[in-house]
């Protein structure tokens, strides 16, 4: 396979650029859907009423519905009742609708599986309800659900891919136009690929080192 190595080099801003991009928009996205998360599970392990039925229904709608579906409707079908926000805000809000359902299931899993001593332990030395929650079963939930929220982090950064249908300029979008005005797509594709093993890689060597740092609740180092 012949490559054309001066168009590798010089294309390697606009993937440069394309990275930072895609890695703001990710980022973001995981950090809302981790607060919309814990919101969430926290919800539904209280049972609290009302809010759980819109909880319920949230989590059903996100999970069983498509991103690029979402950020269509946000993009797209939005200004036709008169709200229209730019492509970066709506693929933060896709992400976010979408990754907060997938961690509030797997934050609810760990709260779940907080042990019923844990929780009397709390309650005999006078911790209020909220004490509780903060000090020892999110904490405890934490630890257990770790693997899982490894996992939705790095599946929303990688969700990115599709944002390039709202005139993203991600690293996905980058090597499409690329292959369709120069016809590179050799070295397009291997530029992509590598784009995203730089983005990723290092985030999944960092999730297994914190998940090997952290203390399994209940279950020992």
């Amino acid at each position: 396979m012949n490559l054309n190595w001066t168009f590798i080099v010089e294309s390697l801003p606009l993937y440069e650029k394309a990275i930072r991009l895609t890695l703001k928009l990710g980022f973001l996205g995981i950090a809302i859907s981790f607060i919309v998360g814990i919101f969430c599970s926290i919800v539904l392990y209280l049972k609290t009423p009302v809010l759980k039925h819109i909880v319920q229904a949230y989590i059903e709608l996100s999970r069983n519905t498509p991103l690029l579906v979402q950020v269509f409707f946000l993009y797209f079908g939005l200004p036709k009742i008169g709200i229209k926000w730019s492509e970066t805000t709506c693929a933060i809000i896709g992400l976010s609708f979408l990754g907060g359902s997938y961690m509030a299931e797997a934050i609810r899993s760990g709260l779940e599986a907080v042990s019923r001593s844990q929780i009397e332990s709390g309650l005999s030395i006078g911790l209020s309800k909220f004490q509780l929650i903060r000090y020892v079963i999110l904490p405890l939930a934490f630890s257990v659900s770790l693997p899982s929220l490894s996992a939705n982090c790095i599946f929303l950064l990688k969700e990115t891919s599709i944002l390039g249908a709202i005139s993203i300029l991600d690293v996905m979008n980058v090597a499409k136009d690329l292959i369709g005005m120069y016809y590179k797509t050799n070295e397009a594709l291997i530029l992509l690929v590598a784009s995203y093993l730089i983005m990723i890689l290092p985030l999944s060597f960092l999730l297994t080192w914190l998940e090997r740092k952290v203390r399994y609740a209940e279950f020992g180092n």
